[in-house]
């Protein structure tokens, strides 16, 4: 088995549990390195609802439903409890422990251990190959032969915590079809010489809670999110733009609701001798206001404004309509977008349909899930079920001879 990620941890001692010699491969210098930071450090593990529905996958939510169905949210909460991990739940339903997220990875370490897996650190596969009725895996220091394999190697998201292409590779000397590698769940580039963009790069530091639309989505679709914005030095970010960045298309508009469930317009006509300017002072940030407003409206009095001034101010503040010139990027990206063709691979076992006896779960796959903990949810689904399905007898031997013999 290839990787210690979360995916690959709950593979292993499935796989371990059900009596099987398993040996787990990872190629950094200790295992769930990206799990031990995720979440701000705290592991947003799940979500009290998970759909296939909030997940993007080019096979459409038939290929989630199996994995999904058999790993229910309350199921993933036992197995916090099981272990010993507090829990809460914030907002949207996103389920966080309240200890470091580094707890998690040592229970999953001892999880492996105790059903029998064998894990080694610091064991990078360099390439793999078919080998009689299983495969050949090349490491540094040897080959590591087996009747079944398990690719849990991850994306090349946030490599800051080991995201590599490796599993790309690996799947795709199979004879694997895979999709370029695309930043999810990542922060927006505004460009810099549009006027609005300068303005809002200007904000860096405020936050504010609103909703965003985007009129068509990756999935063909008009969706709405609202949740926190954040406003960076080059852009936009927050949950609400982690959010959405899974489903903006490169070269699309995005349209911001700054004031979620105000009329604005309501405001306006009560506003009387104040300006908008003034009025609009206690539910935004001064400097928020005076960057979106349209400047020979917004010190103008209330009471003189046109019914078409006013339609124009709230539309400035509750249809602001931007197009990002990009992300930020793998490297500050949480997930990616893109991996193995689905199509390729059984739902209820994450076996691959081209090669016997190997499996791909977690990030590898072409899956990939909303803001809230639905990612690392897939990674315990996928890994479970391709652990409950890895082929019985299986075993895996280590040598540093060029051809050892593959144990029985």
């Amino acid at each position: 088995m290839l990787g210690a990620g979360a995916s690959g941890l709950a593979c292993a001692a499935e796989a371990a549990r059900r009596g099987l010699r398993v040996l787990l491969l990872e190629r950094g210098p200790r295992p769930g390195r990206k799990l031990a930071v995720s979440g701000g450090g705290r592991a947003n593990f799940s979500n009290r609802s998970v759909t296939p529905e909030d997940y993007l996958c080019p096979s459409g939510p038939q290929f989630l439903r199996p994995a999904l169905k058999a790993l229910p949210p309350e199921a993933v909460l036992q197995r916090m409890r099981d272990r010993g991990l507090p829990v809460e739940e914030r907002d949207h339903g996103r389920l966080f422990l309240t200890v470091p997220a580094l707890r998690l990875v040592r229970a999953l370490e001892a999880d492996c251990a105790g059903a029998g897996c064998r894990l080694v650190c610091g064991a990078e596969a360099r390439a793999v190959q078919r080998e009689g009725g299983g495969f050949a895996v090349e490491c540094g220091d040897g080959v590591w032969r087996a009747r079944a394999l398990v690719l849990a190697l991850g994306s090349p998201a946030f490599p800051q915590a080991g995201g590599t292409q490796a599993g790309w590779r690996m799947a795709a000397s199979l004879r694997h079809t895979l999709s370029p590698a695309r930043p999810a769940l990542v922060p927006l580039r505004l460009p810099e010489a549009a006027p609005l963009g300068a303005a809002l790069r200007g904000l860096a530091g405020i936050s504010l809670n609103c909703r965003l639309t985007l009129p068509d989505a990756a999935d063909g679709t008009r969706r709405s999110f609202e949740d926190d914005l954040l406003f960076t030095h080059t852009g936009l970010s927050g949950p609400l733009i982690l959010g959405a960045s899974l489903f903006w298309r490169d070269g699309h508009d995005l349209v911001l609701d700054l004031l979620p469930g105000e009329n604005v317009e309501a405001l306006l006509d009560g506003g009387g001798g104040r300006t908008p300017r003034g009025i609009l002072r206690g539910l935004l940030p001064q400097r928020l206001v005076d960057a979106v407003l349209p400047p020979a409206l917004a010190s103008r009095k209330a009471a003189e404004l046109s019914r078409g001034g006013r339609r124009e101010i709230a539309s400035a503040l509750q249809a602001l309509t931007l197009r990002p010139m990009g992300t930020e990027g793998l490297a500050r990206a949480e997930a990616c977008s893109g991996g193995v063709d689905t199509a390729e691979v059984d739902a209820r076992t994450m076996e691959s349909r081209l090669v016997p006896h190997l499996h791909i779960v977690g990030e590898l796959l072409d899956v990939t899930g909303r803001l809230g903990g639905y990612n690392l949810h897939w990674a315990w689904a996928s890994g479970l079920a391709a652990g409950r399905a890895v082929l019985a007898g299986t075993s895996f031997t280590g040598c540093k001879t060029a051809s050892p013999k593959m144990a029985r």
